[in-house]
């Protein structure tokens, strides 16, 4: 069973909930930074968490706690492109450790990983939505209770099926 992601929502099984996706919807990724979700079917690497912030995580996935040196590098320039990472870094990237809340739970798609394209996208991920399911970069945005109870339900071997509203 896959989890589907189509117009605003994400359901698996006969769950279904709202979700947030990139700025310029689901299509086909053209590059680094271009705000689209992209379409296709990708596996889930693993999950990271905050510690600190979610006391209790009940999933079969690989989870790895985030701690403050903890980031991904979105640098195409960098052959640690798309890839967890160790701060301080040199180049571009994304701090995983936050004072918001986005980033407390992430589940890390297979999208871009093997093999690695440069400026192909990076760092797509289903992480904790802003309030109001505000736009994202790419990703996937759900609530905090909603992330929690996916976690629950999914294998490991759960895929993730972005489906293009076009």
């Amino acid at each position: 069973m896959h989890i589907e992601v189509n117009n605003k929502f994400l359901s698996y099984d006969k769950y279904k909930v709202k979700c947030a996706l990139g700025k310029r919807g689901i299509g086909r990724k053209e590059k680094e930074g271009d705000l689209i979700t992209p379409s296709g079917i990708f596996g889930i690497k693993f999950l990271l968490y905050r510690k600190d912030r979610v006391k209790k995580i009940q999933t079969n996935l690989k989870k790895f706690v985030i701690n403050k040196n903890m980031g991904w590098c979105n640098d195409p320039k960098s052959k640690m492109y798309n890839k967890l990472i160790r701060l301080p870094f040199n180049y571009s990237h994304e701090r995983l450790f936050r004072k918001d809340n986005s980033y407390d739970i992430i589940l890390v798609l297979n999208y871009n990983m093997n093999p690695i394209i440069k400026n192909k996208g990076s760092a797509i991920f289903i992480h904790i939505s802003k309030k109001n399911y505000k736009k994202t970069e790419g990703c996937i945005g759900l609530k905090k209770t909603h992330l929690l109870k996916v976690l629950e339900i999914i294998k490991k071997n759960t895929k993730v099926k972005i489906v293009s509203q076009k």
